[in-house]
C-alpha cells in the first residue's frame, strides 16, 4: 500500500489545511452516496482540526444530518471527563453540529466509559455492537482483522475517512507498541496498562482501521519525525504501530515540517 505524504509548513496550517481536506471530502462522498461515516481522534492536532472545521466557511456546505461521527479510540473516563476524546470534539466541534448545523445526536457514536460499563471490554463489545449495526450494503465492509487473527472477519462501516494522530512512540488510536492490543481480533478491544496515561481505554482493532476507505495520520513536531518516517517505509507493527494503518483506497500521512524532518 502506497502512502501518499502531504508536507505543511507548521502545526497550525497543518490543523486548518486538514480541516478543509475533511470538510471537502465529506462534501465529495455526499455527492455520491449517504450516509457519510467519519472516524475523529484525540490529541492536540487533532482536536485542533475539529476546532478549524467548526470555523471553516465550508462547515454549511455539508449536509450533517447524512454524517455519522465514530471515535478510533477513548480513554475509559467518566461521561464528561475533559480527557475523553469525546469531550474534547465535542467542545470543539460536535456539540455545535448538533445544536445549529443539524447533526442528529443519534449519530453522535461515542465510546462508553465506566458510567454505563463496567469494564473496557463491556464498552469494546458494545461498540462493536453498535459498528456492525452500520455496517450494511453499500456502506459496509467485512476487513481482515490483522497480522494475528487472519481469517477473522470484522463487520464495521466502510469508514470514508478515519483520521487518526500518532504518538512519539509510533502508536495510532490506543495501540501502542509491543502491546498486547496489537493482536486483537474482532472490531474494538479494551486496552489495559496503557503506557500512556490513562491505563484503561477502548480502542478500534487494526482490522477496524483497515476497512477504512481512506485513512488519514496527522501528526506534528520533531519527536514525532523518526517514527512517522519508520511507519511511512512500511515498518513492523509492533514496533511501530502506526505502519498498520491503511486504508482500502487511500492512505495518506499530513505532517507538518517538523514531523517530516528525516525524510
Amino acid at each position: 500500500m502506497t502512502r501518499q505524504v502531504v508536507v505543511h509548513p507548521d502545526a497550525v496550517v497543518l490543523a486548518e489545511a486538514t480541516a478543509a481536506r475533511l470538510l471537502l471530502r465529506v462534501l465529495d462522498v455526499q455527492s455520491v452516496r449517504s450516509p457519510v461515516h467519519v472516524v475523529l481522534t484525540g490529541g492536540t492536532v487533532g482536536i485542533r482540526t475539529l476546532a478549524a472545521a467548526a470555523a471553516s466557511p465550508l462547515l454549511t456546505a455539508v449536509d450533517w444530518s447524512g454524517v455519522h461521527l465514530w471515535w478510533g479510540d477513548e480513554r475509559f473516563l467518566p461521561d464528561g471527563d475533559p480527557d475523553r476524546n469525546e469531550t474534547q470534539a465535542r467542545a470543539a466541534l460536535v456539540d455545535a453540529l448538533v445544536a445549529s448545523h443539524g447533526l442528529p445526536e443519534e449519530n453522535v457514536h461515542a465510546i462508553a466509559g465506566p458510567s454505563s460499563a463496567p469494564s473496557p471490554e463491556a464498552a469494546a463489545e458494545a461498540y462493536a455492537a453498535e459498528l456492525a449495526g452500520f455496517a450494511t450494503a453499500p456502506d459496509a465492509t467485512v476487513a481482515d482483522a490483522g497480522r494475528a487473527a487472519v481469517g477473522s472477519p470484522v463487520l464495521v462501516p466502510a469508514f470514508d475517512v478515519l483520521l487518526l494522530g500518532m504518538g512519539p512512540d509510533g502508536h495510532v488510536a490506543s495501540l501502542f507498541p509491543g502491546h498486547d492490543a496489537l493482536e486483537a481480533a474482532g472490531a474494538t478491544v479494551g486496552v489495559h496498562g496503557s503506557p500512556k496515561p490513562p491505563p484503561e481505554r477502548v480502542s478500534l482493532t487494526f482490522g477496524a482501521l483497515r476497512a477504512a476507505r481512506e485513512v488519514w495520520v496527522v501528526a506534528a513536531g520533531s519527536e514525532k519525525a523518526a517514527q512517522a518516517a519508520a511507519a511511512i517505509a512500511g515498518g513492523d507493527v509492533t514496533d511501530v504501530p502506526a505502519a498498520g494503518a491503511v486504508g482500502t483506497e487511500r492512505t495518506l500521512w499530513l505532517l507538518d515540517t517538523s514531523a517530516a524532518a528525516p525524510r
